[in-house]
């Protein structure tokens, strides 16, 4: 995916003059340890506890998921060489359990045709491409190759589809000598392939984003490509370039019904201004993506059909080779938003992971829904427990406090009957004036979270303008929802995860309380759950 502020990183270089006694150096060698310390200090306080971020450098884009012999892979776009967008590199970090990540060594270079862009990877466990040596099963990576000079030079064909192969399960690759396999037709943003194994037909498809369309290809051998469709026009949110497709069936709850899911993320158009990715849902033939009809019908009435509504989920994609037990696909995306990422207040390192989600399908009175939760390998991170049961709300109400429980790497459970009146606002807050708001106007009948006092705010006049909101999906009396706190990031999992919001904030200190009130009458807390997570 390109960021689309910046073309090249700029390096700035500044030479002071020689000649300084030796007690000048001694002192400008302790003002720069001082200040080393310094941004350590901050750069620790702002790292996730728990979310994957690459030891140093840029992260965008998660990329080529898959698992196999009992990993799960997660390659990213990375520059590891500045902390902002730049050449683009595949990044590489492995799990055994989708929460505990270990960094790998980088899986992709930028080459003769191009930086490395976003893209998927799949086990080819039938050599289909001829790749396999000595029995191993050959991994075999599609991405785009980026071509920086012909972008610099004026020219619209400057993107590619690549492929490489890795005969390690996945720890090093070789880039296959017929490069490229896709061709650029003539379209300026033509990026993002992902592709999976379709069983039915016994084929290979690939969906690629091409400027505000998604078209579909088809191939035996992950080399020679057929384009099959195209779909998009006129479909869905088009204020911004489409990117990092994904498209997976998955069965409908409580029902015999299958459906097929075509993600799209988008930049700038999301619910709530930047980056977001909204999803589509119909039927795939092998050839074609048909909308359901009675999902366009809703889509067209309004537009509420995003995986995640908060401003910090973008570019999310789904793991090949891999299914829970009910069928759910496993999710991740990238915690940030491009009208802000590329300045947050980190250093060394930028961006970090969601938690890595569980993708199921329902259908409502009007049309099918795509929700998401926690997997569900984060209860087995769970150690102390705060729980109670018919709490009185009266006024702001003190829930916990760090003196009894972390509130920085933290799940929550919660339940609230009828909450149909009024305003509930849930607050985190620190000694230092910070807060974090978050909760339900049942007027509008949406959810809400304002960071425009959370810490630090003022490095984009974007990252605080407006507090996000969400529409509330389901018409159940009592309102639930999961929280999941790190550091420096809020997961909201409302009603079990028909509204999802994610966002990120940078307080000037770890937040210490955790309160809640209504701006009406006393009401009634049915349960509350605070589990801390541990991770030592």
């Amino acid at each position: 995916m390109k960021n689309p502020s910046f073309k090249t990183a700029l390096l700035l270089v500044i030479a002071f003059a020689l000649g300084t006694s030796c007690k000048n150096k001694a002192e400008k060698k302790q003002t720069a340890d001082m200040a080393t310390e310094t941004t350590v200090d901050n750069e620790e306080m702002y790292r996730p506890n728990f979310h994957f971020t690459p030891k140093k450098g840029w992260m965008n884009d998660p990329n080529g998921l898959f698992y196999y012999n009992g990993y799960y892979h997660l390659y990213f776009q990375h520059n590891p060489d500045d902390n902002k967008w730049g050449p683009m590199h595949w990044g590489h970090a492995t799990s055994t359990d989708l929460i505990t990540w270990k960094e790998q060594p980088i899986a992709l270079y930028p080459d003769e045709l191009g930086t490395i862009f976003s893209g998927s990877a799949v086990v080819d466990i039938d050599n289909t491409t001829g790749f396999s040596q000595k029995e191993k099963t050959p991994v075999v990576a599609m991405y785009t190759n980026h071509d920086m000079e012909a972008e610099k030079a004026g020219k619209i064909v400057d993107e590619v589809q690549s492929i490489a192969y890795s005969l390690d399960e996945g720890l090093t690759f070789t880039k296959y000598e017929g490069n490229p396999v896709v061709k650029n037709p003539g379209i300026p943003d033509f990026r993002d392939p992902k592709v999976d194994w379709d069983e039915e037909r016994g084929q290979w498809v690939m969906v690629l984003a091409a400027g505000q369309e998604i078209k579909f290809y088809a191939s035996k051998d992950l080399k020679d490509w057929e384009l099959l469709s195209v779909f998009g026009e006129g479909i869905g949110n088009h204020d911004g370039v489409w990117e990092c497709p994904d498209l997976f069936p998955l069965p409908v709850k409580g029902t015999d019904e299958q459906k097929w899911v075509l993600l799209v993320s988008i930049n700038p158009g999301g619910p709530n201004t930047g980056s977001a990715t909204q999803y589509f849902i119909g039927d795939f033939d092998g050839k074609t993506f048909k909308i359901d009809e009675s999902f366009q019908k809703e889509l067209e009435k309004e537009h509420r059909f995003w995986v995640d509504f908060g401003r910090d989920n973008y570019a999310g994609v789904t793991w090949s080779n891999a299914r829970t037990a009910d069928g759910s696909k496993l999710f991740i995306g990238w915690m940030s938003n491009w009208l802000y990422a590329n300045v947050v207040p980190t250093e060394q390192w930028r961006s970090a992971n969601t938690i890595a989600r569980e993708l199921s399908l329902i259908k409502g009175d009007d049309t099918y829904r795509l929700v998401s939760l926690p997997v569900k390998q984060l209860k087995n991170y769970r150690g102390k427990k705060v729980a109670d049961t018919d709490i009185s709300i009266a006024g702001k109400t003190v829930l916990t406090t760090t003196q009894t429980i972390s509130l920085s790497q933290t799940e929550i459970n919660f339940e609230i009957p009828n909450a149909s009146i009024g305003k509930y606002t849930f607050s985190l807050s620190n000694s230092k004036g910070d807060a974090l708001k978050f909760g339900y106007d049942t007027i509008e009948n949406k959810f809400f979270v304002d960071r425009g006092q959370s810490g630090q705010t003022g490095f984009s006049e974007k990252f605080s303008d407006r507090i996000a909101k969400a529409p509330r999906l389901s018409n159940a009396k009592n309102w639930t929802g999961k929280i999941i706190l790190d550091k420096t990031s809020i997961e909201l999992f409302y009603d079990d995860g028909q509204t999802v919001m994610t966002e990120i904030f940078f307080p000037n200190a770890p937040f210490e309380s955790l309160s809640l009130e209504s701006d009406t009458d006393t009401f009634t807390l049915n349960k509350l759950e605070i589990h801390q997570l541990n991770f030592n």
